[in-house]
C-alpha cells in the first residue's frame, strides 16, 4: 500500500478545521472567518513537523492499550503527575495527545489574554489538528495502522480513504460550540470514545475482507501524474456501511469540540474584543512561516517513535 496522510489525513483536518469557524459565537467568528484560509491551510503543519520536529510525533496520539483495560479513567491527568509515575521516555513512546491539547489549551487562553493575534492564530490552527487526532479510534492503540492483526493500511483507510470519498454527503451540522467547565475532563472523555470504536474498525473490516476477493477490496487510481494501488471505492463503501457512520460521527464530534475549545479559551481569557485586534497575520509572522516551511523542506527526517502509517 503506498503511504497514507498521516493523522485524519490532510483533507480532513483542513476541514474540520474549516468548520469549527462556523460553530462560533458572533463575537469571535468575524476574526475567525477572516483567516479562515490560514486555518485551513495551516491545519496540516503538525503532520509537516512530525519526522523533523523532535517530540512532535508523541503529540498526535495515546497508545491506551499499553497502560490496561481501565487506562483512560486512571492515568493521571496532570502531564507533571504522568511523567512521576510513568516516565517521560514512556509516555512519549505511546504518546501524549490528550495532555497536548490540555497544555496548548492555556496557551490559547494566554494568547487570547495578552491580545497576540499571530499567536492566537497560530495556537488555534496548531490545536485543531490535535483535537481532531483526539477523535480518531487508531490514535488511541498500539495497534494503529493494522500491523498487529494482518491489516496494515486500514489507518489511511479509515480516516483518509473513507472521507476523501463519502465527505460530501456527511452531515456536519453540529450547532453552536458549547462552552466546556471542564476541557481536561472532556478531551479525555473524547479520547475514550474514540477508543470504544477500536474494535469495530478492526473488526468490521476483517470481516469485509473475508467476504471479497482480493481483486474487489484493492484497485488502481491516477494520483497526479501516478498509478496508485488503493483500497477500491466498493470495499471503501461497503466498509463505511459496516460502520454505520462511524467516520461521520467521530469527524462531526472533532468540528464541535475544536470550536468549543477554541471558544472556552477565549471566555477564560475574559472575551477579549476581537474586533479591536490586527484581524491577520503581522509580517513578521508570514516570513517566520515562510521560514519555517523552507526548513521544513530541507531538514532530514528523522526516525522517532510514534505511529508512522
Amino acid at each position: 500500500m503506498p503511504r497514507q496522510p498521516q493523522a485524519w489525513g490532510f483533507f480532513s483536518h483542513r476541514l474540520i478545521n474549516r468548520l469549527a469557524v462556523f460553530t462560533l459565537p458572533p463575537e469571535m467568528i468575524g476574526f475567525y472567518k477572516a483567516n479562515i484560509s490560514y486555518l485551513t491551510d495551516n491545519a496540516t503543519r503538525p503532520d509537516q513537523r512530525r519526522s523533523v520536529v523532535p517530540g512532535e510525533a508523541a503529540r498526535h496520539f495515546i497508545d491506551a492499550d499499553v497502560y490496561g483495560p481501565n487506562a483512560l479513567s486512571q492515568l493521571p491527568r496532570s502531564y507533571a503527575d504522568a511523567i512521576a509515575e510513568y516516565g517521560e521516555d514512556s509516555l512519549l513512546r505511546h504518546g501524549i495527545v490528550p495532555w497536548q491539547v490540555a497544555r496548548m489549551k492555556y496557551q490559547l487562553t494566554e494568547a487570547f489574554r495578552v491580545h497576540d493575534t499571530d499567536r492566537i492564530l497560530h495556537l488555534s490552527a496548531d490545536l485543531g489538528h490535535y483535537v481532531a487526532d483526539a477523535c480518531v479510534p487508531l490514535h488511541t492503540t498500539r495497534n494503529y495502522n493494522g500491523q498487529l492483526s494482518g491489516q496494515r493500511g486500514i489507518h489511511g483507510l479509515w480516516e483518509s480513504r473513507l472521507p476523501e470519498l463519502l465527505s460530501a454527503n456527511y452531515d456536519f451540522f453540529t450547532g453552536s460550540a458549547p462552552y466546556l467547565d471542564n476541557p481536561t475532563k472532556t478531551i479525555w472523555q473524547a479520547v475514550a470514545r474514540a477508543h470504544a470504536a477500536v474494535d469495530s474498525v478492526l473488526c468490521f473490516e476483517e470481516e469485509l475482507t473475508a467476504s471479497l476477493p482480493e481483486d474487489r477490496k484493492f484497485g488502481f487510481e491516477e494520483r497526479g501524474n501516478q498509478t496508485v494501488r488503493t483500497y477500491s471505492r466498493d470495499f471503501s463503501r461497503a466498509y463505511h456501511e459496516r460502520l454505520h457512520g462511524q467516520v461521520e460521527r467521530q469527524m462531526r464530534r472533532a468540528v464541535q469540540l475544536v470550536g468549543a475549545i477554541w471558544y472556552t479559551c477565549w471566555v477564560d481569557a475574559g472575551q477579549p474584543d476581537l474586533g479591536a485586534m490586527p484581524k491577520t497575520l503581522s509580517e513578521e509572522e508570514k516570513q517566520r512561516l515562510m521560514a519555517e516551511e523552507k526548513e521544513l523542506q530541507n531538514a532530514p527526517h528523522t526516525a522517532s517513535a510514534g505511529h508512522d502509517e
